[in-house]
């Protein structure tokens, strides 16, 4: 299954599951110095970082790939919501001429297929990103019985892509989010959005994984991203 696939899947369950996602998007728009008057969103979702936007902007661009997710979106006057894939040409193309006082991002932009391509066109078009993104440690001890990688890119990939295009501080944090019961642990590893493409594991490692996954809790690892263009 396509990671747009399964993010259009599960669109109706995804409040209830992305629980690290939320505390992602509250922290993110919480650390923002200023008041953004344009803003751009990679990967809007349903709306998790759009609720914690408590002032009044000017234009706000919301973009996901997901059209479940975009019809789930909150309206507003000032928002427009559109279904792009944000590493497609198309959607660079609609960048064009575009400038943004803010672009915001939360557990996305891991999801680029060429990171580095994506954050220089968008270079183009802000001085400024905030941006928290999953890293590959995230469902680390899963990777390590199944013996599967990471869908995602590690810290430092992240870091080297960045810093190619802006002025960056980062900051890592983990997270462990418990369960009741391993129906529970297993039901929020496919409906959350966190492991892509890699959530539906094959009947083998399926087995092996829930046999020998001991953990009452899943671990999750995200990076904090402040960029300000290098011009």
């Amino acid at each position: 299954m396509s990671v747009e696939n399964q993010f259009s899947q599960y669109a109706k369950d995804y409040n209830n599951f992305n629980i690290i996602q939320q505390l992602a998007a509250k922290a993110l728009v919480r650390d923002v110095k200023n008041t953004p008057q344009t803003i751009l969103e990679i990967g809007c979702g349903s709306g998790q970082v759009f609720k914690y936007v408590n002032w009044h902007f000017e234009k706000y661009i919301a973009v996901d790939f997901s059209s479940n997710m975009c019809n789930l979106h909150p309206k507003n006057q000032n928002l427009e919501v559109y279904c792009f894939d944000f590493d497609s040409e198309e959607f660079f193309s609609f960048l064009e001429g575009k400038h943004f006082d803010n672009i915001f991002s939360s557990s996305a932009m891991q999801w680029s297929k060429d990171l580095p391509k994506l954050l220089e066109n968008l270079s183009k078009t802000t001085k400024k990103i905030d941006a928290v993104l999953f890293t590959s440690n995230t469902f680390k001890s899963i990777q390590n019985i199944t013996g599967t990688k990471s869908p995602i890119l590690c810290s430092e990939e992240i870091k080297e892509a960045f810093n190619k295009y802006f002025k960056c501080d980062f900051e890592v944090h983990n997270y462990n989010l418990e369960f009741d019961n391993k129906k529970d642990l297993f039901d929020y590893i496919k409906k959350s959005g966190v492991s892509g493409n890699k959530a539906s594991l094959d009947f083998k490692n399926a087995k092996k994984l829930y046999k020998e996954y001991k953990l009452n809790y899943l671990e999750f690892e995200v990076i904090f991203v402040n960029a300000v263009s290098k011009l």
